[in-house]
């Protein structure tokens, strides 16, 4: 672990290890300790192996943060995290309009649709953090025979609740945004509702289930969703 000054209002908090679960449940518990135990904390904010930790210098100084942060490594344990959730997120892919890149992948992976369907939604995808735009998750887990370099040309306009997949990762827009991820479905579920009492749907740690529906169940849960008459499944 080292610590790198980022301006004068935050430290960044890196680790030299491979990204992997265990990395993700080691930076959000010494993510959770330090915001419960170090005053001056004012935000934080996940990345794949770093944290980026925002203070208030009037409380706590630069070198009394980073010795403050580093004794609280050895306590950074998955046992100082609450219960991880599983969420499944259904997602119709076979309505070319929505699964738009659907038939491509499985010719550039020499795979059927079937086959790209049944490797997408086979696996549980860690939710490693929310970054990019307002609720995206970024997901790791998705099944090696499924990596695929990104769009050679990035969309300017991704539709919200697109499910894709591009490198080594699997991604749900969770709003309207350019993007260069090969889209295999969408979800009619909102990951990101400003006006809800929790206006983002997965957390860090969250474990994410894509379920199959074909487009009347997309259109029933969409007019759910829109008199927030839908809840997700979680356990």
């Amino acid at each position: 672990m080292r610590f790198l000054p980022a301006g004068d209002l935050a430290v960044m908090v890196e680790f030299d290890q491979p990204i992997d679960a265990a990395l993700s449940r080691r930076l959000r518990a010494l993510e959770t300790l330090a915001l419960r135990e170090i005053p001056g904390i004012v935000e934080t904010v996940p990345s794949f192996r770093a944290l980026l930790v925002y203070y208030d210098p009037r409380v706590i100084g630069y070198d009394a943060l980073c010795t403050a942060i580093a004794a609280l490594l050895p306590r950074a344990q998955p046992g100082v995290l609450p219960p991880s959730r599983l969420i499944e997120l259904p997602c119709c892919y076979r309505d070319p309009a929505l699964g738009f890149d659907l038939a491509a992948v499985g010719t550039r992976l020499g795979m059927t649709i079937d086959e790209v369907i049944g490797l997408h939604t086979s696996v549980d995808y860690l939710v490693y953090f929310i970054g990019f735009a307002p609720g995206q998750p970024y997901l790791t887990g998705m099944p090696d025979a499924l990596a695929i370099p990104r769009l050679e040309t990035p969309r300017t306009r991704t539709p919200a609740g697109s499910v894709g997949i591009g490198g080594t990762q699997s991604c749900v827009y969770s709003v309207e945004s350019p993007g260069g991820f090969w889209v295999l479905g969408r979800t009619p579920v909102r990951l990101y509702d400003p006006d809800a009492s929790v206006p983002v749907l997965l957390q860090p740690g969250d474990r994410l289930r894509f379920v199959e529906i074909d487009r009347p169940q997309f259109e029933r849960i969409s007019g759910a969703v829109a008199t927030r008459a839908y809840a997700v499944r979680a356990a």
